[in-house]
């Protein structure tokens, strides 16, 4: 396993002093612009072949200027195409919850460095999972917030449909200090009246983590009053996971065409081939994913109005080995992406829980919400952490 840092790279850039985040560090993910250094993408031949950016992204001056310190920029996964945090060109960092086993991606270097307290808080993107896959197999607190909430200026695009800012941290309150920052809005004191169970996302994870998330489940029964259980993809999990496997590779291929075609860039063969199914991608699959993710938009609307909150595992099982082959691993995705498509598809905030393992490997909880009910699943996090 390697470092969660990018190889060959030394970045510090201090924070404001006096800021609400004086004194906290954080890196960024290695698709965030900081101004004077390369924009790698986890590609060997991204930064060669595009310009050093002249000023940080959004989000990064965001944190410098609330006065938290950038320590480093991160592995991610090759153009954040992947979902379990190893990278043919940069390594695998470590997932030092579960050591021999993948931190998640395509954050894995943001989460790795968290998890392993070489800083206070980290900058990730979350298009099919990046932010949300990470923090369960780490064990962490993660946040996709409200697609479009945030600007994603200085941050390189992958699926935009999908796309969003994310961060994680290791305890609720720095959690909380980083979200009101990052979402400019207090967390304040109002919590959820309604509690959604998702039935048929228990049912698809592995036995083990639906049991590991039973007690995390009763501590939150009684923050909650009003608890139901619901199936929350009628059409089925794997459905909605097939929408968004046609929809995301089209963008991410629109995106990376003219490079790709112009430089012909060298890519790890898992990526190369996610790239050109979504150049092959047939009219009619490509219509038909978009009215599922018309329906899955409307069944989300209409289950969670503001105050209500669904719960359901992040992903169906804990870290996978490291270093498994391609036709092991590819199963394993598509699983993972059964539990995260609604993110992309729907684009309401889910945060990760830390809390639960499976044979000493961390589990998440995660907690949806209504679009722009970002800072009540916060809120909720910090409740939950008062009641471990």
């Amino acid at each position: 396993m390697s470092s969660p840092f990018v190889p060959g790279t030394s970045v510090r850039v201090e924070g404001r002093a006096g800021g609400p985040l004086d004194g906290l560090t954080f890196a960024a993910k290695d698709l965030f612009d900081v101004a004077g250094h390369p924009t790698g993408g986890g590609n060997p031949d991204w930064a060669r072949q595009n310009p050093v950016p002249a000023r940080h992204a959004w989000a990064v001056q965001a944190l410098l200027d609330a006065g938290a310190t950038l320590i480093g920029k991160t592995v991610t996964d090759e153009v954040s195409l992947g979902i379990l945090g190893e990278n043919a060109f940069e390594g695998t960092p470590l997932n030092p919850a579960a050591p021999g086993h993948v931190p998640g991606g395509s954050s894995s270097g943001s989460a790795s460095a968290v998890a392993q307290g070489l800083c206070d808080t980290a900058l990730g993107t979350d298009t099919g999972g990046s932010v949300r896959v990470p923090s369960s197999f780490c064990g962490l607190h993660g946040i996709r917030p409200t697609h479009g909430r945030l600007d994603l200026m200085g941050m390189m695009p992958q699926a935009p449909s999908s796309d969003t800012t994310g961060w994680f941290a290791r305890e609720a309150q720095t959690f909380a200090r980083v979200s009101e920052v990052l979402l400019g809005e207090p967390i304040g004191e109002a919590m959820p009246t309604r509690l959604l169970l998702a039935t048929d996302a228990f049912g698809f994870a592995e036995p083990a983590v639906a049991e590991a998330l039973r007690p995390m489940l009763d501590r939150l029964r009684t923050i909650v009053p009003q608890v139901e259980e619901v199936v929350m993809a009628p059409a089925g999990l794997s459905v909605w996971g097939r929408a968004q496997r046609v929809l995301q590779p089209v963008e991410a291929w629109q995106t990376f065409r003219e490079w790709i075609e112009r430089d012909n860039p060298r890519f790890a063969f898992s990526v190369a081939k996610g790239l050109v199914l979504g150049a092959m991608s047939s009219e009619a699959d490509r219509g038909w994913a978009e009215l599922m993710r018309r329906e899955v938009r409307g069944r989300l609307r209409h289950l969670l109005p503001p105050g209500t909150i669904l719960a359901m595992p992040t992903t169906p099982f804990p870290a996978p080995k490291a270093g498994l082959p391609l036709d092991v691993l590819t199963p394993l995705r598509d699983q993972i992406l059964c539990l995260c498509a609604q993110g992309g598809l729907a684009g309401h905030p889910q945060v990760n829980l830390p809390g639960a393992t499976v044979e000493g490997r961390p589990v998440g909880l995660s907690l949806m919400g209504a679009r722009g009910a970002d800072t009540l699943l916060v809120r909720t996090a910090m409740a939950m952490e008062k009641l471990a």
